[in-house]
């Protein structure tokens, strides 16, 4: 998993409450087991026609926002089922952070997961950073994960509280495989040890 420390990027605002997963990436694209691939589908149903052509005021087709790295949502992002699929699309696409008053829990943790980064904020901070996100290119904004502070297109900062262990594992680049993987001398040891122990295990 990538490391997630300072980014910076356009942010796309999206005025929609209660994004669930199958918004994010619908059912249809979830027969893969690879993270790679499926940003050209995130938010298919609502970035395409029937035909398969752009829906051109949808946020992420816009010219400003197709690059965007960071999205600031309404309430209860990522509700729905709990498919890993939603983060890896996001990832896929370029997307890092997302910003909101809310998460559903299981979409959270996998973002984690993931290497992408949710923050949750009181409705004020998220309102300020809407309209900042509806300048379009000059939507640029910062998120220092190690100060724990976003940067406005203005210079005004807000700053966001994070779990420790979850920072930690961020800041690193650890997901579970990882913080594993930290272990291995002392894995390595213990099956030493049990193979004389049990060598007919």
């Amino acid at each position: 998993m990538d490391k997630f420390d300072k980014l910076t990027g356009v942010a796309a605002p999206m005025l929609i409450l209660n994004i669930d997963t199958d918004m994010i990436i619908p059912k249809q694209f979830l027969k893969t087991i690879k993270r790679t691939g499926l940003g050209v589908h995130l938010f298919d149903e609502m970035r395409y026609k029937d035909d398969g052509s752009e829906v051109e005021d949808f946020v992420l087709n816009q010219p400003a926002y197709r690059d965007a790295k960071i999205i600031v949502a309404g309430d209860n992002f990522g509700c729905g089922s709990s498919r890993e699929h939603a983060p890896w699309a996001l990832l896929d696409f370029g997307i890092r952070c997302v910003i909101s008053t809310s998460f559903a829990d299981i979409f959270y943790n996998n973002c984690f997961q993931n290497g992408i980064l949710p923050i949750v904020l009181p409705k004020e901070d998220v309102d300020k950073l809407m309209d900042d996100a509806q300048r379009g290119a000059n939507a640029v904004v910062s998120v220092d994960l190690e100060a724990q502070e976003i940067t406005g297109p203005d210079g005004g900062k807000i700053t966001f509280e994070i779990d420790p262990f979850r920072k930690h594992c961020l800041l690193n680049g650890l997901d579970a495989i990882g913080l594993t993987m930290q272990q291995v001398d002392a894995i390595d040891a213990f099956e030493d040890k049990d193979k004389g122990a049990r060598a007919w295990a």
